[in-house]
């Protein structure tokens, strides 16, 4: 019994033919390297819009043909009742995935769609954008330092039968899948580069949350960062090294600083020498904190101030960045509610208390508080949405045009 020598465990004939599955290219998967989607063997390629399935036999075909045939007859003789029962009615932001005697047919609607009795199985999915929030977690960087780093995540589902198809709980997947990609990117990058480069690393999280969930049939249309507290300081011995760029060869000795300093010093020195390669420029540095709470300070601290400041600032550039008009339902410490309206479809829009002549694109629902303080640049828009201290009615991108609004109120 000790003498025979372990034999390995019969594996997968590789000279047996193999189907591409949900998301393999045809031309890639016939190439000898490749590996990839076996575990989708005998699926239709529905990423191709094909749902064919070659892995049925000419028997298993025709068994289906007549059980569907007889279903069909059974169905309309008893029409007036079954009305009922296999007629749905489907929005336009909605798709119904049928499996027929447990194969994938392409989706049906919008409007009214026949779904057989007994043998349909079916599914309702949602297109519409949805959001959802990454809370606050530690994250460790190239440098030694420790950051609280969360997310606001806007994603669509783009093909209703690979959402259905290829993954089990899809929201639970998608925000696994966003948290594993936030702490693996910002892990390398120091505290610095994740503080300054903030717009480029969330479109390069959404790439790498996009290539992850595309399979899925999702897609991430917004990544939002939000920053936390700095639980660690960086460690100086790890961080990366000050060079002197090329286009300085005059700049000023800086050893006797410390390196936070040095950093700092030769990136305004960076700019202004690329700006002006041949001015002698003098080295000023500015204290960003206190120029933001100098900026708080001249903003509007009311609503009644703020809608002032809204109706110096409307023009006609406004209006064709938007092209939308809102109400504004906003409530009161002492409980009361106020009605006030901006359109921006039309001249140099308009803006004032009371209610819009015409239906509003979207209604908004907030606190005098938060208005204030997402005008002024503490609360973001998408950032109150998912925390619940904003309620949008209609579409949430239109409502997220009002960064536009904002962004000329700053100015």
């Amino acid at each position: 019994m000790f003498g025979r020598s372990y034999q390995l465990l019969p594996q997968r004939d590789s000279s047996s033919q193999k189907i591409p599955g949900l998301f393999v290219n045809s031309h890639s998967f016939s190439q000898p390297s490749y590996h990839k989607g076996l575990s989708f063997d005998y699926i239709p390629n529905i990423s191709a819009n094909d749902f064919t399935d070659a892995s049925q036999g000419w028997v298993s075909w025709i068994c289906n043909l007549i059980v569907i045939f007889l279903v069909y007859i059974c169905t309309f003789i008893a029409f007036p009742v079954t009305g009922w029962f296999v007629l749905k009615t489907v929005p336009n932001y909605q798709r119904v995935v049928v499996f027929r005697l447990g194969r994938v047919c392409p989706p049906k609607g919008p409007g009214v769609v026949l779904v057989l009795p007994l043998i349909d199985q079916w599914q309702k999915v949602d297109l519409r954008t949805r959001a959802f929030n990454i809370p606050p977690c530690q994250v460790i960087t190239r440098d030694g330092g420790v950051l609280l780093v969360g997310a606001d995540i806007q994603f669509r589902i783009w093909n209703p039968v690979m959402s259905v198809v290829s993954v089990q709980d899809l929201n639970a997947s998608t925000r696994m899948t966003a948290q594993n990609a936030l702490t693996h990117s910002l892990s390398k990058k120091t505290v610095r580069e994740i503080q300054t480069e903030r717009l480029k690393l969330e479109e390069y999280l959404g790439m790498d949350i996009n290539e992850m969930t595309h399979p899925w049939g999702l897609e991430v249309d917004r990544v939002e960062l939000t920053f936390g507290s700095l639980l660690k300081a960086p460690e100086e011995g790890q961080a990366a090294p000050l060079t002197t760029p090329a286009s300085l060869p005059s700049a000023p000795r800086l050893e006797g600083l410390t390196d936070s300093i040095q950093q700092l010093a030769m990136h305004f020195l960076s700019h202004s020498g690329s700006s002006h390669p041949k001015q002698e420029d003098s080295l000023t540095l500015m204290n960003e904190l206190s120029s933001e709470a100098e900026v708080a300070v001249v903003t509007p601290g009311s609503v009644e101030e703020l809608l002032s400041g809204v109706q110096m600032i409307l023009s006609e550039t406004l209006v064709q960045q938007v092209r939308a008009c809102f109400q504004f339902e906003i409530s009161t410490a002492d409980g009361q509610q106020r009605q006030y309206y901006l359109d921006l479809t039309q001249g140099s829009g308009a803006a004032g208390s009371g209610f819009l002549c015409r239906e509003p694109d979207v209604t908004l629902s907030i606190s005098d508080c938060d208005l204030v303080d997402m005008f002024q640049g503490r609360l973001r828009p998408f950032a109150a949405y998912t925390s619940g201290k904003l309620k949008v009615q209609g579409d949430i991108k239109t409502a997220m045009k009002l960064e536009e609004l904002i962004k000329q109120l700053k100015k």
